[in-house]
Parts: structure tokens; sequence; C-alpha cells
């Protein structure tokens, strides 16, 4: 699998999330280092098995759509 990268931007909004969540639930403050080793962590440990549950969903729900295509457009030929 490909690794998984973020935009400079969402990777700075995850680092500022896990900032605050700690911050709030720990009563512990984070450097900006700290921050962006965990979001590689998670990246790397997390990452693969939700990016995977995404694709597995959206292939669901578009097996969906497929199914019901026949029932959409089918036209009785009449033959």
């Amino acid at each position: 699998m490909k690794e998984i990268t973020l935009t400079p931007e969402r990777r700075e909004a995850l680092c500022r999330e896990v900032q605050k969540t700690f911050s709030v639930a720990f009563d512990e403050t984070l450097s900006d280092f700290r921050a962006s080793e965990i979001v590689d962590l998670m990246l790397k440990t997390i990452g693969p098995a939700v990016y995977n549950q995404a694709v597995q969903d959206v292939r669901a729900h578009l097996q969906g759509k497929l199914d019901d295509l026949d029932g959409e457009v089918w036209v009785d030929g009449g033959v």
C-alpha cells in the first residue's frame, strides 16, 4: 500500500487537535514535535486499517448503486 500522506494544512490541523486533546484530557502540553510524532505514529499504525475500511465502505456503496441500476434504466423491448 502507498504511504498515507497529508497536506501541510491537514497535518497542522491534526497536530493542533492532538495538542488540544492532550491538554484537555491529560493536562499535558505537547510540543509541536511531539504532536507531529504522534500523528506520524497514528498514520503508520491506524491509517492503513481506516483506509482499507473506507475503501470497503465505498465499494459496498457503489455496488449497491450498480445493483439498483437495472431497475432504474431497464427498458422492456417487448421482444
